[in-house]
């Protein structure tokens, strides 16, 4: 069977490439061939016909592979691989399939002889013989002659008047003879094929042109490319070196701050030896004078003991204490503060955006800073040093600065005692460096039972405006008192009315001056204090306080407090206020929030630009809380 099979290789090779078919196709005239080399024989041409019988086809055919004749050739070649030994298998080269050699076009007067030339007028090929006419008689003169001999004449000529195409229809876009111009083609635009290839040259040389173009200008962008990476590479370096020199500094100011603390802690560990170091010799002292006491004690004549003159130590008249040393010398506490405000002032420019970055740094930077470490060094001097703002307890030191003694032993006493004072003049002093009127605010407060009388002259008398009060805001007590109700209100539908979150603004705005209000909260859980923008939005959830640009806030939530601005939280120490003070300072830029009780102690600052009026701002959520404006008295 292998044997009938090798028989047929020779029915089974393509006419076109005289190899085995390779996905054979077969046409209607019955030839069959490999499918590439049919394509690509058709390639471009129209219309087609059969490269074995000329068949002409004026539609091309569908191309489907014959699958009989397909799988009769892999047998084939199945049976023609077993015929091979496996050693000249290995050793065979696979050679390329090689397009097939074009047949030389015969001449239409002899059929026998090679054609040397084409007429276009004639419509036939002739050898060099018979195209002897067309050189020589005049009458042949005016017959368009073409080399070499055209293959695909036949394609050249129209298939309903056998006339040669040379003209080409704008219109539509095809090749036409004078018989197809004079009857479909009567009123549309040509040109002859000649003209029309000189378009397709013309359309040619400009994409070449344009190709050249782009490739130079990716040239150029592969160039532009090195030199970003150098540019970057540069720039990198800079960077780099700019942020070195930052850290450096903060190194050095760090170490510079550890060698502050350390010479305190050796100052304050040398004060406590000596002291400790007097006191064990006082205590030598008093057990020497014991024992001599001891001594005539056990004597049994109780006259000698009578008559014995035993004096005490002048030690015995003072009284011992241990002495309050802290880590507060003034070194100390302003590389602390400067750090604290350093941070918050480089927290604040680092979460806006770089564009931004640098104007805010040359406009406001020292502004900025100032108040940052004005707040810091507030903190500090009200926690660590607050009884200086008090003036009774400061009259009763110095009533006790007063009591001098004259015992020498005294003298350490008395120079702990004047801790106090040395502590008034450098908190005056910070005070004066600082020149930033919030520490003002930490004045007496006195809170009576309904109402707060406070020495600070910005007090600013506050409604709510009902205007904005949400459905579930109930407001009473002319407007100063807000409450949260289960039932919704009967507001009128207005656009200032939040409809979303349970807030509420008040009625008056602020665009500069400084100006001092107090919130009193039935419930320090659930609500929120702050200032917004008569810009906020309204409607949306974006309108809660906080979470957009136009609002600033202190959030009670789950007895969590938190700083919230353009939905970025900061989390704080939650002192659980009743009453809360709000110091707004247009000038400035900032708005301090303190807790009130016997006095003003500051808990957050917000520092930002004023770009419209900012209103009191209030949140609340929890059924049955509620907030007061608390009413005060210049």
């Amino acid at each position: 069977m292998a044997t009938s099979l090798l028989n047929l290789e020779e029915d089974l090779t393509c006419s076109i490439c005289l190899c085995p078919f390779d996905g054979p196709v077969s046409l209607t005239c019955g030839h069959s061939f490999c499918q590439r080399c049919l394509e690509a024989a058709w390639r471009g041409v129209e219309p087609v016909s059969c490269p074995h019988c000329r068949t002409l086809y004026t539609v091309r055919p569908e191309l489907k592979r014959n699958t009989v004749l397909s799988a009769v050739v892999e047998t084939l070649r199945a049976a023609s691989d077993a015929t091979v030994p496996p050693e000249e298998r290995a050793r065979e080269v696979p050679m390329p399939k090689l397009e097939p050699e074009p047949k030389p076009v015969l001449c239409d007067t002899c059929m026998e002889a090679k054609a040397e030339s084409t007429c276009m007028t004639c419509a036939a090929s002739f050898c060099v013989e018979h195209v002897r006419p067309h050189r020589e008689n005049p009458v042949f003169r005016a017959h368009r002659l073409v080399e070499p001999p055209l293959a695909d004449l036949h394609h050249r000529l129209c298939t309903e008047h056998a006339k040669l195409l040379e003209f080409f229809c704008v219109q539509h876009e095809r090749a036409m003879c004078s018989g197809c111009l004079q009857e479909q083609h009567r009123g549309c635009d040509f040109c002859t094929v000649e003209e029309q290839r000189v378009k397709k040259q013309d359309k040619l040389g400009t994409l070449d042109g344009k190709i050249e173009k782009n490739q130079l200008v990716i040239s150029q962008m592969r160039e532009q490319q090195a030199k970003l990476k150098d540019v970057a590479a540069v720039r990198k370096r800079a960077l780099e070196q700019e942020y070195q020199q930052v850290r450096d500094l903060l190194q050095r100011d760090e170490s510079e701050a550890m060698k502050a603390l350390e010479k305190d802690l050796e100052g304050g560990q040398s004060k406590l030896g000596s002291l400790m170091k007097k006191f064990s010799q006082n205590i030598e002292k008093m057990n020497g004078t014991k024992d001599e006491i001891s001594r005539l004690l056990t004597q049994s004549d109780s006259m000698d003991f009578l008559q014995a003159s035993v004096d005490l130590p002048s030690v015995v008249s003072f009284d011992p204490y241990a002495p309050r040393i802290n880590l507060d010398s003034k070194a100390v506490i302003a590389h602390h503060a400067c750090i604290v405000g350093l941070k918050e002032q480089v927290s604040r420019i680092l979460s806006q955006p770089v564009e931004t970055r640098q104007s805010n740094l040359k406009q406001g930077f020292f502004l900025f800073l100032s108040l940052s470490l004005s707040l810091s060094l507030s903190i500090y001097i009200y926690i660590y040093i607050g009884k200086i703002f008090n003036p009774h307890k400061v009259k009763g030191e110095k009533k006790d600065k007063g009591d001098k003694k004259d015992n020498k032993d005294h003298k350490e006493r008395r120079e702990h005692k004047g801790d106090s004072k040395s502590g008034i003049q450098f908190s005056l002093f910070l005070k004066k460096c600082c020149q930033n009127k919030c520490l003002n605010t930490f004045r007496r407060i006195k809170p009576t039972e309904h109402t707060c009388i406070s020495l600070n002259p910005d007090a600013t008398i506050l409604m709510f405006d009902q205007r904005t009060a949400h459905r579930r805001v109930a407001l009473s007590d002319n407007n100063t008192k807000a409450s949260v109700s289960d039932e919704p209100s009967a507001y009128p539908e207005v656009p200032p009315r939040f409809t979303v979150c349970s807030q509420v603004l008040c009625s008056k705005g602020f665009s500069q001056g400084r100006h001092y209000w107090e919130v009193k909260m039935s419930s320090n859980n659930f609500c929120g204090i702050g200032l917004a923008y008569g810009s906020i939005d309204r409607k949306g959830p974006s309108s809660r306080l906080g979470r957009n640009a136009q609002s600033w806030c202190v959030e009670w939530f789950n007895v969590k407090l938190s700083a919230w601005h353009n939905s970025s939280e900061t989390v704080l120490s939650n002192p659980n206020p009743s009453r809360v003070g709000v110091l707004l300072d247009c000038d400035e830029g900032c708005a301090t929030f303190y807790n009130v009780t016997d006095r003003a102690y500051p808990f957050h600052m917000f520092v930002f630009p004023f770009s419209e009026p900012v209103y009191p701002a209030f949140w609340i959520f929890s059924s049955g809380s509620s907030i007061t404006l608390c009413k005060l008295n210049n």
